[in-house]
């Protein structure tokens, strides 16, 4: 092969002995390996890096166990579709609720302020009604303590009312 040539990823027994002295695998295993994995169909599911690592696992077990490792990574990402579009939910519930709060604060907001207009207009036409009553009022030094009789009529003239 050339230098900056890309190899061929289905690789066979041939081309396996230049690695053999990196991994300090007898060169008869190496070549069983592929065979086993050529004979299976594998051609590239299984790379000779794995199979270095494998050892002498049989093929079945290597199939299943990255059939287990798919399912695996199969069952997490579904995991976490679902608990995203949980999370998606949950914040736009939020968002709905502190939109639906500020618009309700909103509007009692407006409520109270036209209450405090209209009682600033009551007090300042009590105070105009008090000022202009004032010059004809005649003040009496017993007004200041109403007599007896008068402390109880007060209450029942106004319940009578």
């Amino acid at each position: 092969m050339m230098p900056g040539q890309v190899p061929d990823p289905v690789m066979s027994a041939a081309s396996l002995p230049s690695l053999v002295h990196l991994a300090g695998i007898p060169t008869s295993t190496m070549t069983e390996q592929l065979r086993l994995a050529e004979t299976f169909s594998l051609c590239g599911a299984i790379s000779p890096i794995e199979l270095l690592h494998a050892g002498k696992r049989p093929l079945s077990l290597l199939q299943s166990e990255m059939a287990d490792e798919t399912e695996r990574r199969k069952r997490r990402r579904e995991k976490n579709k679902v608990a995203a579009a949980r999370c998606r939910n949950k914040k736009k519930e939020r968002t709905d609720f502190l939109q639906k709060e500020s618009e309700r604060l909103e509007v009692l907001n407006a409520e109270l302020k036209s209450q405090i207009e209209d009682l600033k207009q009551e007090r300042q036409h009590l105070v105009l009604m008090l000022n202009l009553h004032r010059p004809t009022c005649i003040v009496r030094t017993d007004s200041i303590h109403p007599p007896q009789s008068e402390r109880h009529a007060l209450p029942q003239q106004l319940s009578a009312q």
